[in-house]
C-alpha cells in the first residue's frame, strides 16, 4: 500500500467547499483483500482508536464505519477514515472524507478535508504506516506518532494572533488567506485588500517601524512631548556603562538598542560588579546597550489600536511554586508540559527557559536550578514578564487611569503607529503613572496578543475584533466586485466585453483569460490564466476596482476555485469537450464541475444562465444567489416560466436585446448595432453579448453605459484577439479563431455559410488531448464546411504522436466522401496557413483555427505589406 500523489485543493472545489487533500493510493498486494481477511486488524485498529466508534460512514448513523469494518471493507477506505481520525486527535474539527475506485483494482482516490494541510498529509503517511503495522502484528508507538504529528502542527499552525485575526475574519465573511507557511495573512480583495502579520499591518511606515526599535530614540521623541520616560544613554563599552549606570544612580536596566520581546534585558542591576557580569547578556542582540533607571513597579503591556486602547494587561514574571521535593530546574520541567504552554507563539503561553538571565536571577537570590524549594514557596526566575520567556497575564484593561490611556495613544501617534504595544511600570495603573513614580519603558510596533486574547487571570479581550474594527471600519467594504465565467464555448469573449464595458466607466478591471492576465488594459503576464493561481494573483492587484476571473476546466478539476464567492458567476454553455480527462468521463461529470462557479455565488448576488443550453434544468438547481437567464429566443420555454415569476431576463426578439425585468420589458440595442455579432448573423457572439450584459445588469450597470460597451466593442485584434479576427488579404480574407472543439466548428460554419463566400477553405487542428471520436467528428463536420482543407497539427502535441491528430481528421474528412485531392496535410501551422494563402484564389475565405495566435498574426501582417509593397512599386511604374 502505498501513495502515488497528493493533491492540495485551498479553497472552494468539485469536491467539497473546504479545504481537502486529494490522495491517489495504490492498495499493491491488498486490491483484493479487506478487513476482515486478517485476524485481530478490527480489534486492534479499534484498541488503538476506539472512538473510530463516532464515525458515521456511508450508513449515516453512530457506529456505522465500525459495521463496515466488521462486514469488511477495502483498506483506502480504513485510510480515509483513519486520516480524520489523528487530525481529529490533534484538536482539528473534520468529517469529509471519500473514497473511490480510480482504476481497478488497486488504484484510488481518497479525498479529505483539513484544516492544516502539512498536517493532514502527515496524517495519511501514518495512516497508511498504521495500517501496514496492524496487518504485519507489528507493534505501534501510538505515543510516538501522536508527539511527532504534534510537533509538525506546532511547527505550520498559525500563531495565537494570527490565528485570532483569522477566525475573527472568517466569521465577518471577510476573505482571508494566509501566505505560505508564515503568519501573513492576505484579507480582502482588490483595493480593499490588505496584509497583516500578527498585529503588523502593511499601512505601517517602515520608519515608524525603525524608530520603535530604536529604543533610545523612542523615549527622546516621546520625552520632547512631555511623556514619562525612563532616562538612559547607549554604552558601546563596559566603561561607558558603567559611566551611564554612576551618573543615573543604581539600580539600572541594561537592553539592547534594537531588542525585542524581552530578549538579553536584565533587570534591576544594582552594583558595578553586577553589571560587569550581565553587560554580555544584552550586547549579544545588538552592537549597542542602552543603560537606563530602573523603574519600580509592575509590568504592564497597553494595547493601542487607531486612537483607543483596546486592552491592558499586568505581565508578571514566570514562577514555579516548590513542593519540598523537586528541584527548581524539575519543577521547571514539570510546568513546561503544560498544555498550555509551547515554544515560541505556537500557545497561550511560552515555555519557561531556564537561561543565563534566568540563572542570574535566581543567584542574585541565593538559589541554583538545582536549589528545592520549601512547600507552598514561590520563586520567581527572572525579573520581567515578557510573555514570549514565559511570564503570565492578569487581564486589567478596565482598571487604567485616563491619564495613562491618553499617554499610550499619544505614545502610539508619536511613533506613528496604528496598533501598537505600550510597555509602562507603575505601582498601579489605575492611578496616574507621574502620581506613582512610574514610566513609559518601550513602545511595540508588533505587539504580540496573547496576553490579551488568553490571559492566565480574568476574562479573554477579542482584540482581533478591534484590529479589524480599525482595518475595515463599519460600512467600509472589504472586497471588490467579482465576476467568474465558465462553460465550454464563449468565456475569453465574455469577459473580455464585460472588461471592456466596464472600463468605459472608469473602473480599473482585473482580468484573467486563456490569453493573458490584465490590470487595467495592460497585459502583465501573456498566455492561459484561467486558473486559480491567476484568480489570487489578480484579486491581490490593490490597483483594481473589480475583477473578472475566466474560469476553465482544468484549473477547476484539479485546484478549484482562486476566490471565496463572486458576485456573478455566469456559464455560458457545455459541450462535451474535455470528456476524457482529469477523471470527466461523461457530460454530466462536465456538468458537475463546472456548476462549482454557480455554487460559489454570494447569497445575494447572481447567477446568469443560458436558457437554450440543453443543461439548463440541471444548473439551474445547482444555482445559488438570484438568478437571470438569457435566451436568444423569446419563445424558450424556461425562459418564459421564468419571466412569468417576475425575474430578470435577456432574450432577443426582432433582431434586438430586450431586459425583462420585474414584469416590465426595457429595449437595450439592435443586434446591428453590436459590432461582434456582425450585424446579428454570427449566433455565438449573440450569445456572449447576451452572457455579458446579464452580467452587467446584475452589477446594476447603467443600460447606457451596457449599450456604449456593446456598439464599441470590436471583433478585432485589439480588443478580442483570436476571435472571429477577419483580414482583407490579396482579394480574398483571412478568418483566425480559437474554434477548439465541435461546437466552435459548427458556429465558424454557420457564420461562413451566411457570408455567401464563392469558397471556403480551412487550416484545421485539434488539440492532442481529445478523444479519437471527437477529433474524427470534427474531420467529418469540416467536410460540411470547407471546400478545401489544410491540416496541420499543434506543436504541444499533449500525448499524441506526430501526425497521429492529422491521420485521424484526415479519415473523417473522406468517411464524409470529402475528395481526397482538396485535403492537404501541413505540419506546421504557419507554413499551412502560408500554403493555403498561396494556393487560394480571388475571393476565397480562409479560416485559421490557431494554436499560436501571435505567429498568425506576424504572417498575415507580413503578407499584408507584400501586397502593399508590390501595389505601392505597380502603382510607381504607373507613374
Amino acid at each position: 500500500m502505498k501513495i502515488i500523489d497528493i493533491n492540495v485543493f485551498r479553497g472552494r472545489n468539485i469536491y467539497s467547499h473546504k479545504p481537502v487533500i486529494k490522495v491517489l493510493i495504490d492498495l499493491e498486494d491488498l486490491s483484493d483483500k479487506t478487513t476482515i481477511e486478517f485476524d485481530n486488524f478490527n480489534d486492534y485498529l479499534l484498541d488503538l482508536f476506539p472512538s473510530l466508534i463516532e464515525h458515521h460512514c456511508g450508513l449515516g448513523k453512530h457506529g456505522g464505519f465500525v459495521e463496515r469494518i466488521r462486514e469488511g471493507t477495502y483498506f483506502a477506505h480504513v485510510a480515509e477514515h483513519l486520516t480524520l481520525e489523528l487530525q481529529a486527535i490533534l484538536g482539528y474539527e473534520v468529517f469529509f472524507g471519500k473514497t473511490r475506485v480510480k482504476e481497478s483494482p488497486s488504484l484510488y482516490n481518497m479525498i479529505i478535508e483539513y484544516k492544516n494541510e502539512n498536517v493532514a498529509i502527515e496524517c495519511v503517511k501514518q495512516s497508511i504506516n498504521i495500517i501496514d503495522c496492524i496487518i504485519r502484528n507489528e507493534n505501534i508507538d501510538l505515543d510516538n506518532i501522536l508527539d511527532s504529528l504534534n510537533n509538525i502542527k506546532e511547527r505550520y499552525e498559525l500563531g495565537p494572533s494570527s490565528r485570532a485575526i483569522f477566525d475573527e475574519a472568517k466569521k465577518r465573511g471577510i476573505p482571508i488567506r494566509r501566505l505560505g507557511d508564515e503568519s501573513i495573512l492576505e484579507l480582502g480583495y482588490g483595493k480593499y485588500s490588505k496584509l497583516i502579520q500578527a498585529a503588523l499591518t502593511d499601512s505601517t511606515s517602515g520608519i515608524s517601524i525603525d524608530i520603535s526599535c530604536n529604543k533610545q530614540l523612542t523615549k527622546q521623541l516621546l520625552a520632547e512631548n512631555n511623556i514619562p520616560v525612563a532616562y538612559g544613554e547607549i554604552a558601546n563599552t563596559i566603561d561607558e556603562a558603567l559611566r551611564i549606570a554612576r551618573e543615573i544612580g543604581y539600580p539600572v536596566v541594561l537592553k539592547p538598542l534594537d531588542g525585542n520581546q524581552g530578549k538579553g534585558v536584565v533587570l534591576n542591576v544594582s552594583s558595578p560588579k553586577e553589571l560587569e557580569d550581565n553587560f554580555n547578556i544584552p550586547i549579544r542582540y545588538s552592537n549597542s546597550v542602552l543603560v537606563e533607571k530602573y523603574i519600580k513597579g509592575k509590568d504592564y503591556r497597553v494595547l493601542v489600536v487607531k486612537d483607543k486602547v483596546c486592552a491592558v494587561a499586568e505581565r508578571r514574571a514566570p514562577e514555579i511554586i516548590g513542593d519540598g521535593i523537586h528541584t527548581i530546574r524539575e519543577l521547571v520541567d514539570i510546568e513546561n508540559t503544560s498544555e498550555l504552554r509551547g515554544y515560541g507563539h505556537e500557545k497561550p503561553q511560552t515555555k519557561i527557559r531556564l537561561d543565563e538571565i534566568a540563572l542570574n536571577y535566581l543567584e542574585k537570590n541565593n538559589l541554583t536550578e538545582y536549589s528545592i524549594p520549601q512547600l507552598g514557596q514561590i520563586v520567581k526566575l527572572r525579573g520581567n514578564g515578557n510573555i514570549s520567556t514565559g511570564g503570565s497575564a492578569v487581564e486589567c484593561t478596565n482598571d487604567i487611569h485616563p491619564y495613562n490611556i491618553k499617554i499610550a495613544v499619544d505614545a502610539a501617534k508619536i511613533i506613528g503607529l496604528d496598533i501598537a504595544g505600550i510597555d509602562i511600570t507603575t505601582k498601579d495603573i489605575s492611578k496616574p503613572i507621574t502620581e506613582c513614580e512610574g514610566a513609559l519603558i518601550e513602545v511595540n510596533a508588533v505587539p504580540g496578543l496573547r496576553m490579551h486574547l488568553h490571559p492566565t487571570i480574568g476574562n479573554s479581550i477579542n482584540v482581533a475584533s478591534d484590529i479589524l474594527d480599525f482595518l475595515y471600519p463599519e460600512g467600509t467594504p472589504y472586497s471588490i466586485p467579482i465576476i467568474a465565467t465558465t462553460g465550454t464555448n464563449g468565456k475569453t469573449t465574455t469577459t473580455r466585453l464585460i472588461g471592456h464595458s466596464l472600463s468605459l466607466s472608469g473602473k480599473k478591471v482585473g482580468m484573467t483569460t486563456s490569453s493573458g492576465i490584465y490590470i487595467d488594459n495592460k497585459c502583465i503576464l501573456e498566455g492561459d490564466n484561467t486558473g486559480p493561481l491567476s484568480a489570487r494573483n489578480v484579486l491581490s492587484s490593490k490597483e483594481i476596482d473589480i475583477a473578472l476571473l475566466e474560469v476553465a476546466r482544468g484549473g477547476l478539476v484539479r485546484k478549484g476555485l482562486g476566490y471565496d464567492a463572486a458576485d456573478v458567476g455566469i456559464l455560458t454553455n457545455i459541450g462535451d469537450d474535455h470528456i476524457g480527462l482529469d477523471g470527466i468521463e461523461s457530460i454530466e461529470d462536465l456538468a458537475f464541475a463546472k456548476s462549482l462557479v454557480l455554487e460559489a455565488v454570494k447569497p445575494d448576488g447572481y447567477s446568469v444562465l443560458n436558457a437554450d443550453d440543453k443543461m439548463i434544468e440541471y444548473f439551474i438547481n445547482r444555482a445559488s444567489g438570484n438568478l437571470i437567464l438569457f435566451s436568444k429566443t423569446y419563445e424558450n420555454e424556461i425562459l418564459i416560466r421564468h419571466i412569468k415569476e417576475g425575474k430578470t431576463a435577456l432574450f432577443i426578439e426582432d433582431d434586438s436585446i430586450y431586459v425583462y425585468d420585474n414584469f416590465e420589458r426595457t429595449k437595450l440595442i439592435d443586434l446591428n448595432s453590436v459590432p461582434i455579432t456582425f450585424n446579428g448573423i454570427l449566433e455565438c457572439n449573440i450569445e456572449n453579448v447576451l452572457a455579458g450584459s446579464s452580467a452587467l445588469y446584475a452589477l446594476g450597470t447603467p443600460l447606457d453605459i451596457i449599450r456604449e460597451g456593446l456598439k464599441t466593442f470590436k471583433p478585432d485584434v485589439n480588443m478580442n484577439p483570436g476571435r472571429f479576427n477577419i483580414f482583407e488579404l490579396r482579394n480574398r480574407k483571412v478568418m483566425i479563431d480559437y474554434g477548439h472543439n465541435i461546437e466552435g466548428y459548427e458556429e465558424v460554419g454557420k457564420f461562413v455559410s451566411k457570408l455567401n463566400v464563392p469558397r471556403s477553405i480551412g487550416v484545421i487542428g485539434v488539440p492532442g488531448d481529445r478523444l479519437d471520436e471527437q477529433i474524427f467528428n470534427i474531420g467529418v463536420k469540416c467536410s460540411e464546411i470547407f471546400s478545401k482543407v489544410y491540416i496541420k497539427e499543434d506543436m504541444v502535441l499533449r500525448g499524441r504522436k506526430p501526425g497521429e491528430v492529422a491521420n485521424i481528421l484526415y479519415k473523417g474528412l473522406l468517411s464524409a466522401n470529402f475528395n481526397a485531392d482538396n485535403i492537404k496535410i501541413v505540419p506546421s501551422e504557419i507554413e499551412a496557413l502560408k500554403t493555403a494563402v498561396s494556393e487560394s484564389e480571388d475571393g476565397d475565405f480562409i479560416t485559421l483555427f490557431y494554436e499560436e495566435f501571435d505567429p498568425a498574426i506576424n504572417l498575415i501582417t507580413q503578407l499584408q505589406n507584400e501586397e502593399l509593397n508590390k501595389n505601392d512599386v505597380a502603382f510607381s511604374m504607373l507613374g
